[in-house]
């Protein structure tokens, strides 16, 4: 029977293999990766390149780089199956060797597929000379822990000795155990220490390691550390639990194993370990701890460009817009890829140069990780910009980051895209031409007034027309009919009084609303305990709120507020409604990203600095 199952789980997956054979065309991706960027004169890394969407593909079998010798060691092939959709993907495994200290570049490499060209990005690589490394942080490839002749030992492996702060630093955990000893891991590896945020560790492998004569089963994790402030940190010691096999407690000395010829007192010597199930053993919980590492943070330097927002690594950036023939007023969408290492979490979407005439939208953003723990990968953003008037080509974006091997600050530039932005302002209409043939208006002329005679009258002749009466005003009709326009203007006065006071206890209750709901966001706010996503979304919420309450008659709706309605509410300078800016970037980008890189929890100093900026904030 378990054989039929496995007859007919392969047929199914033959069936969606074929039935999907044209998906493997439909989006080409090629990337390169290195394991690290930095590494010491005679220790080689790795370079992956994935090829995303084919079966196979056209690569080099060596890579000329000037200073690093360069093999192709192996070749992968990856299957993915999503609803019936397969996903093919080749990976092709290269040894760098650094053959001398420097900073060097992998040039880009063309890859074939079928009748596609495809270029890899340029990598970086900095080697520094072995003079100048510390064992404590790069140990050697035979290097022993220092509790390996126990059960279970932990190690921390920190490339890197010096960083700046919110670079994202790479680090290793390996865990050994003894298999003999029946190990079982109960608590998970945790860094400890203080100053720095640690990426979620993801599990990269296992393998059997020799260790002082002895084999070991090595569990190895991987994450990234960032420093939150400078100075000199101890990062760790990673601390973790296991339960494993020992001898039971209480027995009568053992006795010495006739193979403990040197009397070194093996643990294992124990006749308990031959059948670990019988009355001998008891499994007892023991704790796993590293030494730890020491890392030394610098300060970013002064003079960061208008658009940095914190991007540390190496990036590359590629623009693209669509459509590139519009109507003013019609929306263009600018896709901009950041790709490259670093801290993706504080990358942000690239700034346009010049908005003068152009509206531009809240940019959404997705990312797609090429390693285990996200800090290496590509982050797409959208962002919609809305032509004012004519224009014959894209405006120009800029993304700065800062760049942790050269020291210093780069502002990456998209090249000019043109487009045809066709209309314009709607003329004033002119006057409508009088129709052919029409009759112009005549003017009317005054009649000539009938002169009469200037005959001297010496008596009346006619009765007036108007007859003369003594009757009082009081009695006569018109006067009470001409009373009741006093008295519907009392009325409506005092309608209107009535609307008033309603309109008055109304925005009483709107304002009491709008304070109800401010006080009950700051006190969430102050708690700390929502997710990234939740608390931006909370914090823009309470500055919309403010905005309405401070922008009095005009009785602003706070639903409608936006990043320039409050900062002209609230009279804010440029770093002020930068400030501002960034606080509603962020928080649309949890709102409408659908998802974000980075740590799952924001730090107190950002939660303490959005704390501080929103309760500046008054008319």
């Amino acid at each position: 029977m378990y054989r039929s199952r496995l007859i007919t789980t392969w047929l199914a997956a033959l069936i969606a293999f074929a039935g999907n054979e044209r998906a493997f065309a439909d989006s080409l991706n090629v990337t390169a990766v290195l394991t690290s960027s930095e590494t010491v004169l005679g220790e080689p890394v790795q370079l992956q390149i994935r090829v995303t969407g084919a079966r196979g593909a056209d690569a080099p079998d060596e890579i000329v780089a000037d200073g690093l010798e360069i093999h192709r060691t192996g070749t992968s092939q990856h299957f993915e199956m999503n609803n019936f959709n397969v996903t093919s993907s080749v990976v092709y495994d290269y040894t760098v060797m650094p053959l001398k200290a420097g900073t060097f570049t992998i040039p880009p490499q063309r890859i074939r597929v079928g009748g596609n060209a495809l270029s890899t990005p340029a990598l970086r690589l900095n080697v520094a000379d072995s003079r100048g490394r510390s064992s404590a942080s790069r140990p050697s490839q035979g290097a022993q822990p220092g509790n390996a002749g126990k059960l279970v030992f932990a190690e921390l492996i920190v490339p890197k000795k010096t960083a700046f702060v919110g670079e994202m630093v790479p680090a290793q955990i390996r865990l050994g155990f003894d298999p003999r000893a029946y190990p079982k891991l109960t608590d998970g590896p945790e860094i400890t220490g203080q100053g720095f945020t640690a990426q979620k560790l993801q599990q990269s492998g296992e393998n059997e390691e020799t260790v002082d004569g002895r084999v070991y089963h090595v569990v190895t994790f991987k994450t990234a550390i960032a420093a939150a402030r400078a100075g000199k940190f101890e990062i760790g010691p990673v601390k973790a639990k296991a339960q494993v096999m020992v001898a039971r407690r209480g027995r009568s000395p053992r006795a010495r194993s006739p193979f403990d010829l040197f009397n070194t007192d093996d643990p294992f010597s124990d006749p308990f370990f031959a059948n670990p199930l019988s009355q001998f053993g008891e499994r007892r919980e023991v704790e796993i701890k590293s030494d730890p590492v020491a890392l030394e943070v610098k300060p970013l330097p002064t003079g960061a460009p208008p658009g940095f927002s914190g991007a540390i690594g190496n990036f590359t950036m590629t623009t693209d817009a669509k459509p590139k023939s519009v109507q003013v007023g019609d929306p263009i969408t600018v896709t901009s890829t950041i790709s490259g290492r670093g801290n993706f979490d504080r990358v942000g979407a690239p700034v346009i140069e010049d908005e003068r005439g152009w509206h531009k939208y809240p940019p959404s953003s997705k990312f797609a990780n090429d390693d285990e723990v996200g800090i290496s990968g590509t982050k797409t953003f959208e962002t919609v910009l809305s032509p004012n008037e004519k224009k014959q080509s894209r405006p120009v974006m800029e993304f700065a980051y800062f760049d942790p091997v050269k020291e210093q600050y780069v502002t990456l530039r998209s090249d000019p895209i043109a487009i045809n932005v066709q209309g314009g302002a709607v003329a004033a209409a002119s006057p409508a031409a009088a129709p052919a043939g029409s009759t112009p208006p005549v003017t009317a002329t005054k009649a000539a007034t009938a002169t009469k005679p200037q005959d001297i009258l010496y008596q009346l002749t006619e009765r007036p027309k108007v007859a003369q009466s003594f009757t009082p005003l009081y009695a006569w009709p018109i006067f009470w009919s001409a009373q009741l326009i006093p008295l519907f203007a009392l009325l409506g006065l005092i309608s209107w009084k009535i609307r008033q006071s309603r309109i008055g206890n109304r925005e009483a209750r709107r304002i009491a609303a709008l304070q109800h709901e401010a006080a009950e966001l700051m006190r969430k706010l102050h708690r700390g305990d929502a997710s990234p996503r939740q608390y931006y979304a909370e914090a823009s919420r309470v500055v919309r709120v403010k905005a309405a309450l401070a922008s009095g008659s005009r009785q602003i709706d706070p639903n409608t507020v936006d990043v320039d309605t409050a900062a002209d509410t609230f009279r804010l300078n440029g770093d002020s409604r930068e400030r501002l800016r960034r606080l509603f970037e962020q928080s649309d980008e949890f709102q409408y990203s659908g998802a974000h890189n980075g740590s799952e929890k924001l730090s107190p100093e950002i939660r303490r600095d959005v704390l501080e900026f929103i309760e500046t904030l008054r008319a």
